[in-house]
């Protein structure tokens, strides 16, 4: 039972770090696409940024919450773990 749980919790941080990983490549593609759409069409207002900026942040605190505070990422989970503890007591 112990070796599923912590299988468990790889497959989730790894899983975690894949969708940021993703996340990631697209903020990257979408972003050198606007600023190639933003110097060909209107080099002399750089317009990008703002989505650059906006959307960086999320990019960041998802950083953040898969590599920094992983622990966060699993809240209702600890919730389920607490409930399930609460009703195997009740049953004994």
């Amino acid at each position: 039972m112990e070796n599923q749980e912590v299988y468990e919790r790889a497959r989730k941080k790894v899983e975690a770090k894949l969708r940021f990983k993703i996340h990631l490549y697209v903020f990257i593609g979408v972003m050198t696409l606007l600023f190639l759409i933003n110097i060909v069409n209107t080099p002399e207002y750089l317009w990008f940024k703002w989505p650059l900026f906006g959307w960086g942040i999320a990019v960041v605190i998802h950083a953040l919450r898969v590599f920094v505070f992983p622990e966060k990422l699993t809240v209702t989970e600890g919730m389920i773990t607490k409930q399930m503890e609460k009703d195997a007591a009740k049953n004994l």
